[in-house]
């Protein structure tokens, strides 16, 4: 005779063969994505972190001795290389979005839907030209004796810029203000684009509605308009600082050696220097350090959805 207990046991139905394969589905479309990550990203980076603990020399060969003092020695002797990228890479950065903003909330907010659509093309479309070509691009326009050096010359900026450090008499070359120039440039499609992402979402109703409580434009933007768009700072701000900490290039074009950023070193011991293991190092602690400021500005931020 059946007893209560087993008489309420619930019954287990096994799954029919296609809804199984329904629930499969997902982890089978996630194979190829999770399959480039592993061969083009975890592989190299475990490559590269042994390359980091090796000692010896290209005619010798390299060996894994798990000496951790490269870490050490690469962080010493390039500081200041990493201050200037960091620094170039927040002035840059800081530019971005204050020239970008105000952009983003025209295109979003002002402009008519066919002017809407020609301002992003013409955002995006210096990418259709070589990043080493615009960066050369700016060697011309910031050349000694142009209209845009006689310019600062003329309205007194260059003794602005002079007095914190950023130019050097009556150039603008090989200073800091040129590498930062070149990073703005080749970066500000980064910050334009999830600006207006953000921006584009916000229902103009709640300005109206703001204006109807007698808010003023400026409290109006202050209070409704920038912490709606928040989470579009967030990415901008992260998609231009991150690769212009690692950037090279405009530092090589536009600069001096005493405006060399970590990239440049990188650069150096892989290809000149051939010291593998110091470059493996330094491109782990620029990207332990990344890492590090960006999990503090999201929690400073406070913000978790980003467009």
């Amino acid at each position: 005779m059946t007893t209560t207990t087993e008489a309420a046991a619930p019954q287990v139905i096994p799954l029919a063969p296609a809804k199984r394969r329904r629930r499969l589905t997902p982890y089978w479309l996630l194979l190829p994505g999770l399959a480039w990550l592993v061969i083009f990203f975890a592989v190299p980076m475990v490559y590269q972190a042994s390359t980091s603990l090796q000692t010896g020399s290209l005619e010798q060969g390299f060996k894994v001795t798990w000496h951790f003092a490269t870490y050490w020695d690469a962080l010493v002797e390039y500081r200041w290389h990493f201050v200037r990228s960091f620094s170039y890479a927040a002035i840059a950065t800081l530019l971005c979005l204050a020239i970008g903003y105000p952009l983003a909330y025209t295109i979003a907010f002002k402009a008519s839907k066919r002017w809407r659509n020609v301002i992003l093309i013409l955002v995006i479309a210096p990418f259709f030209t070589s990043f080493l070509i615009r960066t050369l691009a700016w060697k011309t326009i910031l050349s000694d004796g142009g209209p845009v050096v006689g310019a600062l010359g003329s309205l007194h900026i260059l003794d602005v810029t002079n007095a914190i450090g950023l130019t050097s008499g009556d150039r603008v070359l090989a200073t800091p203000l040129a590498v930062v120039c070149g990073l703005t440039y080749n970066f500000l499609p980064f910050m334009i684009l999830p600006l207006y992402t953000s921006l584009e979402r916000i229902d103009p109703r709640l300005h109206e509605a703001a204006g109807d409580l007698y808010a003023r434009p400026f409290t109006t933007f202050r209070k409704v308009t920038f912490p709606i768009s928040l989470p579009g700072v967030v990415a901008g701000t992260l998609l231009t600082f991150i690769p212009a900490s690692g950037d090279y290039i405009n530092a090589q074009l536009l600069g001096s050696p005493s405006e060399q950023m970590v990239g440049n070193g990188i650069q150096k011991q892989f290809l000149n220097v051939l010291a593998y293991p110091t470059a493996a190092a330094l491109s782990f602690i620029l990207m332990a350090l990344i890492l590090g400021m960006v999990t503090v500005y999201m929690r400073k931020a406070g913000t978790e959805e980003l467009v």
